[in-house]
């Protein structure tokens, strides 16, 4: 009888973590398919509202037909036939040309309609072709025009980023050691200077490095004419980031080591870290354990909107140290009121953040053993 009573307890305790398994992993795939609706009505909306802000609510398109009338105009001028006809017949051929090239770019039809029609492509990554720039191959599909200039955005970026995640993550926690030191006040102090862009400073570093010592190059990726050796082609591409590196770094290490700093001295004054103290575990063990531990999800969180950081670029950085990247070339795009290449950035930089959104709240579960995905109280 006991064994047979042990044996229904058994089989009662397998049905009931059976069941709390699939009851959470019901709890799970609501969560996710509900956190993938949300994200995606996010992307729509702000793509389409991009589409709205790049066309200006249809302005770009009188641009348009004014570069169209003017070239077709240039070609009628240009072509023998067309120049001696009688006037009627001329400006009755004009009108059929500038008709039949308003139709061929779909200006025939209302901007409501056209934009929705858009941002179908845009969703689909059908993003079609440039209205005005073309990729370094001569081909004016956008696509092209943005996987040839993204590899220098992440490059520059990248590097960058990196460099200053770890190293501001390194300075944060050693003046978290020295609370009070002249190092320490001297961080403090020195805080507000990350209030410039990285290009405010990058002006400096090209007056002093370039102009004034001659050093290093005032801009680009690489020397021209390009090395034909892969070693020299590298340590060319490697001392044209310096200067672009360093001005980011200078633009944001005060500020992010002295949010690590304040941070770790947070969680420094826990009372487990006390009681780990007293245990007399040594200082590293405490600073893996119970310090950096609590920590890792603003970490995560920190370096995954650095990750976001290196597909939009910045126009404005890429352009003064004539970085060839996605920053410059959207740059160019909203001169030129490109809306397929503005529209095309959008939508990447968009699908990316819902993408880092939608994985962070996975690794907090990981990471941290607090958050329950999709439960009460939780990461979700």
């Amino acid at each position: 009888m006991a064994e047979t009573a042990r044996q229904q307890l058994f089989g009662t305790k397998v049905v009931e973590k059976k069941s709390r398994a699939e009851s959470s992993l019901a709890r799970v795939l609501r969560y996710v398919f509900l956190r993938l609706v949300t994200l995606f009505i996010t992307v729509v909306i702000g793509v389409y509202l991009t589409i709205l802000i790049a066309n200006m609510g249809g302005y770009v398109d009188q641009i348009k037909r004014g570069e169209i009338r003017e070239a077709v105009q240039m070609r009628v001028l240009a072509d023998p036939v067309l120049r001696n006809l009688p006037a009627d017949a001329r400006a009755k051929r004009m009108e059929d040309l500038i008709r039949l090239e308003e139709r061929r770019l779909g200006l025939d039809q209302p901007f409501l309609l056209r934009s929705f029609r858009f941002l179908e492509s845009a969703l689909t990554l059908n993003l079609g072709r440039s209205l005005q720039m073309n990729s370094d191959s001569g081909s004016r599909q956008v696509r092209l025009i943005i996987l040839e200039r993204l590899p220098a955005t992440l490059l520059l970026f990248g590097t960058a980023d990196l460099t200053l995640f770890f190293i501001s993550l390194f300075l944060g926690l050693s003046l978290s050691r020295r609370y009070g030191s002249f190092w320490d006040k001297l961080s403090v102090a020195l805080s507000p200077l990350s209030s410039a862009p990285g290009w405010f400073y990058g002006i400096f570093l090209i007056v002093l490095f370039a102009g004034v010592l001659r050093l290093l190059p005032f801009g680009g990726m690489v020397d021209i004419p390009p090395p034909n050796n892969v070693v020299d082609y590298a340590l060319s591409v490697l001392k044209h980031l310096i200067l672009p590196v360093t001005a980011i770094t200078i633009s944001s290490i005060f500020l992010s080591v002295y949010s690590n700093r304040t941070f770790f001295l947070i969680y420094s004054s826990e009372d487990y870290v006390d009681m780990a103290k007293a245990k007399g575990l040594n200082d590293r063990d405490i600073e893996r354990k119970y310090v950096l531990r609590p920590t890792l999800p603003t970490i995560i969180t920190s370096f995954a909107l650095l990750l976001i950081s290196l597909w939009t670029g910045a126009p404005i950085f890429e352009t003064v140290f004539n970085w060839p990247g996605l920053g410059r070339t959207i740059y160019q795009a909203v001169g030129l009121f490109d809306t397929p290449v503005i529209v095309a950035s959008t939508v990447l930089f968009a699908y990316l953040l819902a993408i880092t959104v939608f994985l962070l709240d996975f690794i907090y579960a990981i990471v941290d053993p607090r958050v329950k995905i999709g439960g009460q109280g939780g990461g979700s």
